[in-house]
């Protein structure tokens, strides 16, 4: 699975654009970032892969997974995951809810879907905490959680913004080893937007924004 990025504008229609002629793949199993400062268009773009960015926002170019174009398609069909610097974890759920919620319905059981649940929380270490509640988990619980329940949705591409911008020095760097060797393992191809240096996995995958003033207007 590969995830192909080529945008030509993005921005508020009327107006200059955030973004300009960027053009990306990221291959299965690849963790591509996009690093900028605020205001560049990086969430923006994260929001135009995943289907979500609406009116007055627009984009020109295209988005494909494995060459099927994405653009006109609904985001619910997309399959993308997306995971924030709020876990957004429901409180309302235990520990193993929450990743279940994640589990498709469609294709397993109900044994199954257990089954699969707890298994991801024994590859995250966290077995005990099954019916522990959200709040009760340190920051670095709760992201284990929720990249193992984006990930449990089988997603064909995953993008995070900003995942470890709430943890402290020392936490985000066991954090950030633990979910880049994570993702690589699941096979997913994964765009992670920062603004951090230190959440650059490698300089051969990353892409700079610059917080452009190109002249003109966009229209779409």
């Amino acid at each position: 699975m590969r995830l192909d990025i080529q945008i030509n504008n993005l921005g508020l229609i009327g107006q200059a654009p955030l973004l300009r002629d960027i053009r990306l793949s990221v291959e299965a199993g690849s963790v591509h970032t996009l690093m900028g400062p605020s205001g560049s268009g990086k969430s923006s773009l994260l929001l135009a892969i995943a289907g979500q960015l609406h009116a007055p926002m627009a984009y020109q170019g295209h988005i494909k997974l494995d060459a099927m174009a994405l653009d006109h398609t609904p985001a619910h069909l997309r399959r993308i995951g997306m995971m924030f610097q709020d876990d957004l974890l429901f409180p309302q759920l235990n520990v193993l809810d929450n990743l279940l919620f994640g589990v498709p319905r469609h294709a397993l059981s109900n044994t199954q879907r257990t089954e699969a649940a707890q298994t991801a929380l024994a590859e995250i270490e966290m077995s005990h905490k099954a019916h522990s509640w959200p709040h009760q988990l340190s920051g670095g619980e709760r992201t284990r959680v929720a990249l193992m329940r984006a990930l449990l949705a089988q997603p064909k591409a995953l993008l995070l913004d900003e995942p470890f911008a709430a943890l402290d020095a020392d936490l985000r760097q066991r954090l950030r080893t633990w979910v880049f060797s994570t993702l690589k393992a699941s096979g997913v191809p994964t765009l992670v937007v920062t603004h951090d240096v230190q959440d650059v996995e490698s300089s051969d995958t990353l892409t700079r924004l610059l917080a452009a003033e190109p002249p003109g207007t966009f229209t779409c």
